[in-house]
């Protein structure tokens, strides 16, 4: 796995890894994750960060432990990602890009319609 250099820890790093893969369906409601070992043999890391990121999964309630089996992915968990990661959108990123938009005199109608113009080119794309 290749790290990011922005001061994010990468045991935080694994975790959204892991939030992606859940997100895109690798890893299904109540299946199994690899095992702490497997998972950090696999990206090159100590076990212990892959545990530390395991931990801040399931503090979350998106992963659970069966004691002696492993880790699972919890029913819920894709709605809870949506949900974490729609409000730090809204909560987090949004405020800078409307400052922006108001610097440079982007009007809300605008972004629209190069939304619409990005969805129309994305399903054409996948079709």
């Amino acid at each position: 796995m290749v790290f990011e250099e922005n001061n994010k820890a990468i045991y935080l790093q694994i975790a959204e890894r892991i939030m992606d893969c859940i997100m895109s369906g690798d890893y299904d409601s109540d299946s199994r994750l690899p095992s702490v070992r497997e998972y950090a043999a696999s990206i090159e890391v100590n076990a212990n960060t892959v545990m530390r990121s395991y931990d801040v999964l399931a503090s979350k309630g998106l992963i659970y432990n069966k004691r002696g089996i492993g880790f699972f992915v919890s029913d819920d968990a894709k709605m809870k990602i949506i949900h974490e990661r729609s409000k730090n959108l809204i909560d987090n990123q949004l405020p800078p890009l409307f400052k922006l938009m108001q610097i440079l005199g982007i009007s809300p109608d605008e972004i629209k319609k190069e939304y619409e113009k990005y969805l129309k080119e994305s399903n054409e794309l996948n079709n």
